[in-house]
């Protein structure tokens, strides 16, 4: 892996600086590019709120062999663990790849690791078309997320990527107002309730809402039709002073709990933060900012090693908190429970 962050660190030269740990402070105000949006002080409280949660060592117990596997939205996964939909490597992350090679390499180690990457969303074309034609070259192991569009270029879209063989489909609400879009004249907005009634019943596939921060909103997505939710500020890079989403997770998951897929982002940056987010109610977690800079340093081989140290990281984890299942991790996980 250092080889690969020091690959990763001379592609993205300027968009990114592959920090020891990327927490937001040297990237601050940094969009486009990799940072968070003004004081990044929504990026800072993503990871900041993680580390700030404590666990609770146990070694007097019979967990030696770990379950990570899980059952999530249709798929039958090897662990809880998604890659994010980050895209844009021209303007986000110097270019240093195509964007079809880079939502390749990603996809793929995520499939071939026995799990999901997501696709994103935004202008120009390519970046939705090279997601769709990852995903149906992986004969639909994939979730492509789309912007919250007008209706002609939001169903448009949506098409597009069932054509492509999407089983689920997500909507990234949290890009309502992205600064990236604004400057390029395709401003998106945020969608009402009737609203999203109306694309869920449209779109035959499960459907998934990312950017739910509030449990009442979680019920909204609930009441909709959703299959799924994902507590996710965006990165924080469309509001700033947000709270970091591990802050707002266990209630907006207590929400809705068994009456929707759960996921979360936001701050991850360890298979122990994995667990963090699992006692809290998710039923698994995306990550995003490193998964790019193991693509972009190395490729679908960089994406692999990533996921696989994030694999023992968790195994690890679960190992020295007396957590046998990755289905069933408990709050007793956490000191001072």
């Amino acid at each position: 892996m250092k080889e690969v962050r020091a690959k990763a660190r001379e592609l993205m030269k300027g968009f990114c600086r592959v920090c020891p740990v990327c927490d937001g402070r040297a990237c601050a105000g940094e969009v486009p590019g990799m940072g968070g949006l003004g004081t990044a002080s929504s990026f800072q409280d993503n990871v900041r709120a993680l580390a700030e949660i404590k666990l609770n060592m146990r070694c007097l117990h019979q967990a030696l062999e770990p379950d990570l596997s899980l059952s999530l939205l249709g798929f039958k996964l090897a662990m809880p663990v998604l890659a994010a939909p980050i895209s844009g490597v021209s303007f986000n992350m110097g270019g240093g790849m195509p964007e079809e090679a880079y939502v390749l390499a990603k996809l793929t180690a995520c499939a071939e690791a026995g799990t999901l990457g997501c696709t994103g969303d935004g202008v120009p074309d390519f970046i939705h078309e090279s997601g769709f034609a990852a995903i149906k070259a992986l004969d639909g192991r994939g979730i492509p997320f789309i912007k919250p569009w007008e209706d002609e270029e939001l169903f448009a879209k949506l098409d597009k990527a069932l054509a492509a063989g999407a089983k689920v489909v997500g909507m990234d609400v949290d890009a309502a107002g992205l600064v990236t879009l604004r400057k390029m004249g395709r401003p998106v907005s945020p969608k009402p309730a009737a609203k999203l009634v109306e694309v869920i019943r449209r779109t035959p596939a499960k459907f998934v809402i990312k950017g739910v921060m509030t449990p009442d909103e979680a019920k909204l997505c609930v009441d909709a039709g959703a299959a799924g939710i994902v507590v996710s500020n965006h990165g924080g890079r469309v509001l700033d002073g947000t709270p970091g989403t591990v802050r707002v997770l266990g209630e907006v998951a207590g929400a809705v709990r068994g009456q929707v897929a759960v996921l979360a982002d936001g701050g991850v940056r360890s298979g122990t933060d994995v667990l963090k987010m699992l006692a809290l109610g998710a039923d698994a977690v995306l990550i995003g900012r490193p998964f790019s800079v193991a693509v972009l340093g190395g490729g679908k081989e960089g994406a692999a090693q990533y996921l696989e140290k994030i694999r023992q990281e968790l195994v690890q984890a679960m190992v020295l908190t007396g957590t046998a299942s990755a289905k069933e991790v408990q709050p007793t996980v956490f000191w001072n429970t």
